[in-house]
């Protein structure tokens, strides 16, 4: 199995979450792993993109070529749509809607839709609020997540042991919190 996954959003919206999760679920299975991160600003608000490359045979590069990614995996729309030259031709775009306007001239909401819908494997979903609906809100991206796991080629067991141990940490309600939101992505 090989994956090369854009993970695309705004700074704070847990794209480093989702790469951790998705980087333990690889070590766990025993495949080559290898992320580069770029913070567009080091605070909250400004886009974040990974290079998450995920293989059983040997990783080169940790950057994904033009052209060369499975999934663009993002917590927000517009993000979504900066990272299409990586995109394969049968790629997969999978994102949150809502939009997180960090920008003066963002586009409106149904111009990124219509150019996301443009693309012929995509789910674009209201992650916010299936997290809310979840009593999870924080964990939107999560959601988003969830919406990926049947793309990605590892079982939604895999991905939930992963997160019960990345979030054991912080308590069991928090565990349980991230399940749920999983199970929604899931759901769509």
């Amino acid at each position: 199995m090989k994956k090369d996954i854009i993970l695309a959003g705004v700074g704070g919206q847990g794209i480093l979450t989702i790469a951790t999760i998705l980087g333990t679920t690889a070590i766990k299975r025993g495949m080559n792993l290898k992320q580069a991160e770029v913070h567009g600003m080091s605070q909250r608000g400004g886009d974040v993109q990974s290079h998450l490359r995920l293989s059983d045979e040997t990783i080169w590069s940790d950057l994904i070529p033009f052209g060369s990614a499975d999934m663009i995996l993002s917590v927000e729309p517009l993000e979504a749509l900066r990272y299409l030259p990586y995109l394969k031709d049968d790629g997969w775009i999978i994102t949150n809607s809502t939009p997180f306007k960090n920008i003066p001239n963002y586009p409106p909401e149904e111009e990124i839709y219509k150019e996301i819908k443009k693309i012929p494997n995509y789910v674009l979903l209201d992650a916010d609020t299936k997290a809310k609906e979840q009593n999870a809100s924080r964990s939107m991206n999560i959601v988003v997540l969830g919406a990926a796991i049947k793309h990605l080629g590892f079982t939604k067991e895999e991905i939930e042991e992963a997160i019960k141990t990345i979030f054991a940490p912080k308590g069991e309600a928090i565990v349980e919190a991230n399940l749920r939101a999983l199970q929604a992505g899931m759901e769509g």
